[in-house]
């Protein structure tokens, strides 16, 4: 029996506290588009994702209607395009962006994710190519997202592939230069990347998944936020305010079963996984460094601040995985500073700084995401802060990731400015010390002994 104050809950949270689907993301495999012909090879690839994505943005358009719920992004991943371009004899790997490109815009979704490697222990044939594409890429798309997984817990990182990474993040920012560098925006360095993950940039079909699926990724800071401003909320202990989200992650976690569930029956298609992650967005109150500051904090960024994020972060992954058997991607506390109101001010007063995010990479859902630094920045120094974080991840046996900005042209006191989602973000300071020696040495990092569970 329907309860009336569950409805009339839930309408509240769609309406006045951002409740939303950030996304519902088609997976789609593309290893039967393999050809050594990168004509035909595209020509399959554009043939497949049309095919099978071609309903997609109708039936995402009647849910919501019938539910009431906005779905916000409607996405496709594939699989990771270096496995396609491995077959390839050409080096002109970036046709398979345009490809992805013209799907993309062709089925009407907001972004197609896949332009991706996988290199964690090595690199295959057609890893160099697709890698070296990438800012090319990026700057002649609009809808073409990029990742690129350097490191996991099992093999250790790919140092050759961190120190290559940080020149293509430079370069991808070099030449969109001109559009507030937003070609470093859309990629992604990954450290134990999950392969059912629907949120970008860092979206992509895993080798391991099915032919197609559907997943979705549901966001909820702002009613999470708001369970924990009433009266009676400021009563509780720590114990009590972990509950309180649980309890909360549970009721958003169940709306985004009903549409996962509703769209794979509506699609044909089969139900992958619910990815629970408080995605924030630039609307004010809609914010993951508010509820940090629910919790107890002046400002996010202070001391307490990890504390408080390893609380959210833990108590959103139980009450999904209460409210629902398959939730997976990321699932968990996003901390991207462009896309995050509090943050955004946070950063601006300075007291959330690229050392105190790198601590609470450790205990959040993904990483250092959508971070605006000096233009002049060394590509070394980028590499640096990516082999930071794949450490971080590599020891800890999560997921850690780097989206940062290298806005060209612009320093301290300046900012980005992208508009909708992406928002927009204070460059912020980072230490220019020169790892040049360390990152130099290439080679692989090894595994570490946490590795050896078999």
């Amino acid at each position: 029996m329907l309860n009336t104050n569950d409805i009339i809950e839930t309408i509240n949270m769609i309406e006045n506290e951002n409740l939303d689907i950030r996304t519902v993301t088609m997976g789609i495999s593309l290893l039967d588009c393999i050809d050594s012909d990168i004509d035909k090879a595209c020509e399959k690839v554009y043939d497949k994702i049309t095919r099978y994505a071609y309903n997609l943005i109708p039936v995402c358009e009647e849910i919501e209607k019938k539910y009431g719920i906005p779905i916000v992004n409607k996405r496709i991943s594939v699989t990771p395009i270096a496995m396609l371009a491995s077959a390839c004899q050409t080096s002109n790997i970036v046709k398979f962006a345009f490809t992805l490109e013209k799907a993309a815009k062709t089925v009407g979704v907001n972004f197609i994710g896949g332009y991706s490697a996988l290199v964690q222990k090595g690199f295959a044939n057609g890893d160099y190519a697709l890698i070296e594409s990438i800012p090319e890429a990026l700057a002649s798309t609009e809808r073409v997202c990029s990742s690129v997984n350097i490191g996991s817990t099992k093999t250790g990182i790919n140092m050759d592939a961190v120190k290559m990474m940080g020149e293509i993040v430079k370069k991808s920012a070099e030449l969109t230069a001109d559009r507030e560098s937003v070609g470093a925006s859309k990629l992604v360095v990954f450290c134990n990347a999950p392969e059912d993950n629907p949120f970008m940039a860092g979206a992509f079909h895993g080798a391991g998944e099915p032919d197609c699926v559907i997943n979705v990724g549901v966001s909820g800071p702002g009613v999470v936020r708001s369970a924990l401003s009433t009266t009676e909320s400021k009563k509780l202990d720590i114990t009590g305010v972990a509950d309180l989200v649980k309890r909360t992650a549970f009721k958003i976690t169940r709306m985004g079963q009903l549409v996962a569930m509703e769209a794979s029956e509506r699609l044909g298609v089969q139900f992958g996984i619910v990815d629970l992650s408080l995605a924030p967005t630039p609307a004010i109150g809609d914010s993951v460094a508010n509820i940090l500051e629910e919790m107890g904090l002046e400002t996010c960024g202070c001391c307490g601040t990890t504390a408080c994020l390893a609380l959210l972060n833990d108590a959103v992954k139980k009450g999904g995985v209460m409210a629902s058997s398959h939730v997976g991607g990321l699932s968990g506390a996003f901390i991207p500073v462009s896309e995050d109101d509090g943050m955004i001010k946070a950063a601006k007063k300075g007291v959330l700084t690229i050392e105190k995010l790198e601590a609470m990479t450790a205990v959040c859902s993904v990483g250092l995401d959508m971070i605006a630094i000096p233009g002049d920045t060394p590509a070394e120094v980028i590499s640096a802060i990516i082999a930071d974080e794949a450490a971080i991840g590599m020891v800890n046996f999560k997921t850690t990731a780097v989206r940062v900005i290298p806005a060209i042209g612009k320093g301290l006191g300046d900012s980005v400015n992208y508009g909708g989602l992406f928002g927009s973000a204070p460059i912020m300071r980072v230490n220019t010390a020169s790892p040049a020696e360390f990152i130099n040495r290439g080679g692989q990092l090894p595994a570490p002994m946490q590795a050896l569970k078999n």
